[in-house]
């Protein structure tokens, strides 16, 4: 028999192998090996993927933060400007990953690789036509947002190249989403560590300059995103050109076919629907605390990218999830689908639930992380403990609604957030924050309300079980 140190070191060297597996990435069949080593080789990658994507926008406002206030401000306001752009890439990842994930399931790579064609197809094209009208009304979006003249006149350039460069949001989002859903998750993790590394080095250079690199302010924050984006939407395709992932793209998979195309499309709708209906609500949410000046608004902005970070991972656990339910609907395995959701979720729960914890006790210290202005901590703290203390609910909702998205039902997710963003988030927000005179208070607790409804019914419609049903 093996002592206590023996046994030890077989477990942790198991993990070992497992982690090394999961980085590394590996040619399996997650529908037939064990729920618990499927959900770990792909959501630790999911789950470093989504860390290194939190990473561009925690590492922008880093360095954006040493220009001011205002400078914050805009950076805010222009991602939830962008909602339309983040909106459509999640819808068509989304559709993406339910068409991918259920062929590969089937066996049928031939037709995982016509529906990866035809997304990243559909992506140029919307990005093209979001990219003309965003940049050049840029400084009237942001006046149409309540910003000062002075805060546009400094900071709408970072508005206009955003917008300009949409096609780098919207094809990253693809790209991996086709990864992920085939199974080549460590592959998308790869893709944002180029991406990020890029960023991370581009940001001071651009923004404060270096040498014989001029200093382009929060322009260069924009731009520094933009390229390393860019870069990694270039390795994307290298790879998928290649032999070495399991979807094998050929240009004339980039041709239109129509009956595919209508069925990303169709799929997408309800995904893009969800999406923008709950980013669409912070814009709202944004335009309410506007109202309460410009430190309200740069401790929300500084609060949310903090939050957004801590989900990332979590959101990783809901992709592995997603591909997981269609994968195994593919293979006609939809009790496993279930199972595999349940154990994800209550992953997802316990991994939130101490960075909730950290968020309610100590919420100054990540806020001054950004910025020494005393005002701009307080208000940002006070948003992190009150969004904080809900994200136990938060960490099952993810999963079951990502899982709803990974069986091809795309339309119930929507008309949960319609309920929960729209029917009972702003009113309650715009009741407490300026009829009960909560201020920006009544605005954080409208979130952590609606989110937590939005978990229990999720929950709810996954246990029914119609989702086993969906046919794509």
């Amino acid at each position: 028999m093996m002592d206590a140190h023996q046994i030890i070191k077989h477990h942790v060297q198991r993990f070992l192998k497992l982690f090394k597996e999961a980085v590394a990435g590996s040619d399996q069949d997650y529908t037939n090996m064990r729920v618990g080593k499927a959900i770990f080789l792909l959501s630790l990658p999911m789950v470093l993927e989504m860390l290194m994507e939190s990473v561009f926008a925690v590492a922008d406002i880093f360095f954006v933060s040493r220009l001011g206030a205002d400078a914050i401000a805009a950076v805010g306001i222009t991602e939830s400007l962008m909602v339309i752009i983040y909106a459509l890439g999640f819808g068509f990842s989304m559709a993406t990953t339910a068409l991918v994930a259920r062929r590969i399931g089937e066996k049928n790579r031939q037709g995982a690789s016509e529906a990866a064609g035809q997304a990243i197809l559909i992506g140029l094209v919307i990005s093209v036509a979001i990219a003309i009208p965003g940049s050049l009304m840029a400084d009237k979006l942001l006046l149409m947002m309540g910003a000062s003249a002075e805060l546009v006149q400094h900071n709408a350039g970072y508005t206009r190249i955003m917008f300009a460069g949409n096609s780098v949001i919207m094809l990253l989002f693809i790209i991996n989403a086709i990864f992920r859903s085939a199974g080549d998750a460590a592959i998308s993790m790869r893709v944002l560590v180029v991406a990020n590394l890029l960023n991370i080095l581009l940001d001071p250079l651009l923004i404060f300059g270096w040498g014989p690199i001029p200093a382009l302010g929060i322009e260069g924050a924009a731009l520094a995103t933009n390229i390393g984006r860019g870069v990694a939407v270039l390795y994307q395709l290298k790879i998928l050109s290649g032999l070495t992932s399991r979807i094998h793209l050929k240009w004339q998979q980039l041709k239109p076919m129509p009956a595919i195309m209508w069925q990303i499309i169709k799929l997408s709708l309800g995904a893009v629907g969800q999406n923008l209906i709950a980013t669409a609500s912070w814009v709202v949410m944004v335009r309410i605390v506007s109202q309460f000046g410009s430190a309200a608004m740069a401790g929300y902005t500084i609060a949310i990218r903090v939050i957004l970070f801590s989900l990332m991972p979590s959101s990783g656990l809901g992709n592995a999830a997603a591909t997981l339910v269609g994968q195994n609907l593919g293979a006609q395995k939809p009790h496993r689908a279930q199972r595999s959701v349940w154990i994800t979720g209550f992953v997802n729960m316990g991994l939130l639930g101490v960075v909730s914890s950290f968020f309610v006790l100590i919420p100054e210290a990540f806020i001054r992380l950004f910025i020494n202005d005393g005002e701009v901590i307080r208000q940002g703290a006070m948003c992190l403990q009150i969004i904080g203390a809900g994200m136990l609910f938060y960490a099952m909702g993810m999963v079951m609604h990502q899982a709803l998205n990974g069986a091809g039902d795309t339309i119930t997710p929507t008309l949960l957030n319609l309920i929960c963003f729209w029917a009972i988030e702003i009113p309650l927000a715009w009741y407490l924050a300026l009829q009960a005179n909560m201020g920006v208070k009544g605005v954080y607790w409208s979130i952590v309300l609606a989110e937590s409804t939005l978990t229990l019914l999720g929950m709810w419609v996954f246990s029914r079980g119609k989702w086993k049903l969906k046919v794509v």
